[in-house]
């Protein structure tokens, strides 16, 4: 009975505080008794390693403060911000070939950048959370989290040529150049017939 109760206290705590005590708060390890083994949250290494690490990126440490490998950190997050974009509608039309065109090339970019910045050890390299919408450009933008500039952006456009039909232009822009010249990655034919907007 003591076992449900303490689970109740817990439940009213966290919906009256509004998760401001979490569970792994100091007044629940006072609720457990003395030779309870189980552990109450995060282990203590794990507590000071998460605190070393609050300075850096988010994409270069997991939350126990281990660094990310670049595929972790960079590369899933871009391909899934670039599925994000397609949406439900243009995805599965252009997946396929993405995956074996563009994303590479994609991939190698990152990846040179990395290297001229360091590596991630050496760098605090972020990527954008949000695709934009409608017919705008942006898949996703690699920032330094330390200036707070973009090193690279990554565009896809869509495209009509005369008798073709559309294509998407995927391409990207780097801050060397200040983001003017077109650096292209390759095209995706969709169609004749008009595309359906992004993230739709």
């Amino acid at each position: 009975m003591k076992k449900y109760s303490q689970k109740l206290i817990i439940a009213l705590v966290a919906v009256l505080t509004l998760g401001v005590i979490p569970p792994t708060h100091e007044i629940w390890t006072n609720l457990q008794p003395k030779d309870d083994a189980r552990q109450t949250g995060i282990p203590t290494s794990a507590k000071h390693d998460l605190q070393l690490g609050l300075e850096d990126s988010i994409f270069e440490r997991d939350s126990f403060g281990h660094t990310l490998s670049i595929e972790e950190a960079l590369l899933q997050p871009a391909k899934e911000l670039a599925y994000l974009k397609f949406g439900s509608r243009i995805g599965p039309v252009i997946q396929k070939e993405f995956d074996s065109n563009i994303y590479p090339k994609i991939e190698e970019v990152i990846q040179q950048t990395v290297a001229s910045t360091g590596g991630l050890e050496n760098s605090m390299l972020s990527i954008t959370e949000t695709p934009s919408g409608d017919y705008a450009e942006k898949i996703f933008h690699v920032s330094d989290t330390v200036s707070d500039k973009d090193l690279i952006r990554f565009h896809v456009r869509t495209e009509k040529r005369p008798l073709d039909g559309y294509f998407y232009n995927f391409h990207y822009h780097t801050a060397e150049d200040n983001f003017t010249v077109h650096h292209s990655l390759g095209d995706i034919y969709w169609s004749k017939n008009t595309p359906p907007k992004w993230l739709s």
